[in-house]
């Protein structure tokens, strides 16, 4: 299956000049979003995580159902003041901006196999944000996995080294 037959491409969304890679559309088709999940965990399955972290909002959409499918914890990495008890803050840089992600500082016991999931990997910010915050939370990230990769922005370049990096589609 090409997954790119279920990606919308919108431009000038949210900002003029840039190219958003939709998935909503592939949310809607249930064989596509199967296959994705399906495609996440045969890619890294063998990694061993215990949890499955995703990155808000899209991370979760898919990093819920494959951490069901992994048989793992799922922990959310959201936006400052959505988690109510003590969290880890960390700033980055958008390919359009500046954000911040927060994780509860008891997310993980340690030592705890981690993956890291969301919908793009961009300028890479957002996933060595995530990253970071799973560090500090005592956890160890063994890999990240992504829906599309914007490989012209050069963004797993900047991830850690040693964990593995997987992409279904890219552009």
């Amino acid at each position: 299956m090409d997954l790119k037959d279920y990606i919308r491409t919108v431009p000038d969304f949210p900002e003029p000049g840039i190219l958003f890679r939709d998935i909503t559309t592939l949310l809607h088709e249930p064989k596509a979003l199967r296959y994705t999940i399906d495609s996440l965990a045969e890619q890294t399955g063998s990694l061993g995580a215990d949890y499955v972290v995703g990155i808000e909002s899209r991370g979760f959409m898919f990093g819920t159902p494959l951490a069901i499918k992994l048989d793992c914890g799922f922990v959310p990495v959201r936006k400052p003041g959505k988690l109510p008890a003590a969290v880890f803050k960390e700033e980055y840089t958008l390919e359009y901006g500046k954000n911040a992600l927060e994780i509860h500082q008891d997310a993980f016991a340690a030592p705890s196999r981690v993956l890291v999931v969301d919908d793009l990997l961009a300028t890479g910010g957002t996933a060595v944000a995530a990253a970071q915050l799973v560090e500090r939370a005592g956890g160890t990230v063994v890999g990240f996995g992504f829906i599309i990769e914007l490989t012209f922005l050069n963004g797993r370049a900047k991830l850690p080294e040693g964990p593995s990096a997987v992409a279904l589609v890219s552009y």
